[in-house]
């Protein structure tokens, strides 16, 4: 898979370095792998959770912090689109972010 917006990821593990070996550690697997649909996804990763519009939600760091993508199974490619703390993650919609 294509990830996008890397750099979020960066500016996640500068505040929360407890963060970045886990979010590299995503960011390698999930680059490497060919998720063609949801079930692929869940095959590796067993706790990722599945709302509206393609997004999945990823449970980092033994579920410390919670990462947000947009997935385009057809593409190949995922936006990171939030990364956050349980509290952060609670105050956002994640269908619509």
């Amino acid at each position: 898979m294509r990830i996008i917006a890397l750099s979020a990821l960066h500016q996640f593990w500068r505040i929360r370095p407890d963060a970045e070996v886990p979010l590299r550690s995503w960011y390698a697997d999930a680059s490497r792998a060919d998720w063609r649909r949801p079930a692929d996804i869940k095959a590796a990763y067993r706790s990722a959770s599945f709302v509206a519009n393609n997004r999945v939600v990823f449970n980092v760091k033994g579920n410390d912090y919670r990462l947000v993508v947009a997935v385009h199974y057809n593409r190949g490619m995922m936006f990171v689109r939030f990364v956050g703390t349980h509290r952060e993650y609670d105050r956002i919609d994640a269908a619509t972010i």
